[in-house]
């Protein structure tokens, strides 16, 4: 073995005999032996590197095979770049931007073997700093965690991607603009998840101004045993699916009443999971243990003044969430009412039925329209973005509405259809009558 590896790096001795001393990324690598190539650094794992060429063609290379120097250069080029760890990208999306009036709800929702497959990026102790990515998510964890234990954490991940993805509400799951994945941070303890902004009584939040769903290993289902973490058998990834339903759907929030944002969360959330698959054709015994568990809880199944809901901004939830955990239990539970109305009972009733959550997909498509034009001006070279997250622009060339008082309102008309609010409301509890359950609207 030892006369393989000194031929192999002979090899690449010979490739460089044309390499250009002008290329600014090109350095001298020397191995353990005093030899030395020129090429430029691509990434790093914890045992190789990969350097390119001059003739553009990429090597891997053991790291104990490189001197000293070198190797501390490689580890600090991994440590500084962690996006270029990998040459690997997550898939693009695809928009499944079919008619509204052919999509169909889905039955088994069961993500891909393949889409849970850990690849270690960066592992480092000292840092407490381990980083491991899937088809879609990039994890950076505080402990070291086996790969079937991280393919375990992935695995609710990924499959919240691939049932958002597959419920006809048309919308597209890809990370938000400048990342290649999405980002989840991985607290050893509660103090951790705390002192890095976590809320204090929440078990995960996705924070959409760094873009990052953070959540301590607790809340995942990682319990220690001995020395190392193992998944929890009995773990239930209800608060999870809920947050991470709101990552998926980080383009779309701005143009989203806070009603559809939390009721669609708690939707995803009630639909029965088990180890990777959704049974999304369940919908409705899920919806039937949600409603039990919170009429147990002391809950009214109501969705109060339905004009007042729907049409509630940002400023004035956080009023009503903040006063008390009951007044924003209230909320959670109004909003996934109103949201299961329209997307399996609105337009069933009557003579002329229309498909089931048409309403909902054609007012989902008019914000996918939104996101669409949002990533249009941003590309406008007249649009100037700073680091902080602020832009400037010329004002014949505004953004898409994106104020907290009208822009996520826009569109409500599609759900209304020329109804009244008093309307909808009373075909909301007539739609739940229809189904055997008591929903009232006071």
């Amino acid at each position: 073995m030892r006369i393989f590896t000194r031929r192999a790096f002979i090899a690449l001795l010979a490739l460089v005999a044309v390499a250009s001393a002008q290329e600014p990324t090109m350095r001298p690598w020397k191995d353990t032996q005093g030899r030395i190539i020129q090429a430029a650094f691509v990434s790093a794992t914890a045992e190789n590197v990969t350097v390119r060429m001059a003739d553009g063609k990429e090597h891997q290379i053991a790291l104990t095979r490189l001197s000293a120097e070198d190797q501390a250069f490689a580890k600090s080029q991994a440590s500084s770049q962690p996006a270029a760890l990998l040459a690997t990208k997550a898939p693009e999306p695809t928009s499944h931007r079919v008619p509204v009036e052919k999509r169909v709800w889905p039955q088994n929702v069961i993500v891909p073997s393949g889409s849970i497959e850990i690849q270690p990026v960066q592992e480092s102790a000292p840092a407490r700093k381990f980083v491991y990515r899937s088809e879609a998510f990039e994890f950076t964890s505080q402990a070291k965690l086996a790969g079937s234990v991280m393919k375990e954490v992935a695995r609710t991940f990924e499959s919240t991607r691939k049932l958002i993805t597959d419920l006809p509400w048309g919308m597209v799951c890809r990370p938000p603009e400048g990342l290649e994945r999405y980002q989840a941070a991985l607290y050893e303890t509660r103090n951790d998840y705390i002192a890095a902004g976590g809320p204090p009584n929440s078990g995960g939040v996705y924070m959409t101004g760094d873009k990052i769903f953070k959540v301590p290993f607790p809340s995942i289902g990682l319990k220690l045993l001995g020395k190392t973490y193992a998944k929890d058998a009995d773990y239930d990834g209800g608060t999870l699916i809920h947050e991470i339903t709101h990552q998926l759907m980080h383009d779309y929030l701005p143009f989203l009443p806070v009603w559809v944002i939390e009721g669609t969360a708690e939707y995803t959330e009630m639909i029965p999971y088990n180890a990777g698959t959704f049974r999304a054709d369940s919908h409705k015994s899920g919806l039937r243990d949600h409603i039990q568990e919170m009429l147990k809880r002391g809950y009214n199944a109501s969705i109060g003044n339905l004009e007042t809901h729907m049409t509630m901004n940002r400023g004035q939830w956080s009023g009503i969430a903040d006063s008390s955990n009951r007044a924003m239990g209230e909320l959670y539970f109004r909003s996934v009412l109103i949201v299961y109305f329209f997307c399996h009972l609105d337009g069933q009733g009557g003579a002329k039925k229309l498909p089931q959550g048409l309403r909902f997909m054609k007012f989902l498509d008019a914000v996918h329209a939104e996101t669409e034009a949002l990533r249009t001006f941003f590309k406008d070279p007249r649009v100037k973005r700073s680091p902080d997250g602020s832009f400037t622009y010329p004002t014949s060339f505004p953004p898409p509405d994106m104020k907290p008082e009208t822009g996520p309102f826009k569109h409500l008309k599609l759900l209304l259809d020329e109804r009244s609010y008093s309307q909808v409301a009373e075909e909301i509890v007539e739609g739940y009558k229809g189904i055997g359950l008591k929903v009232s609207a006071n």
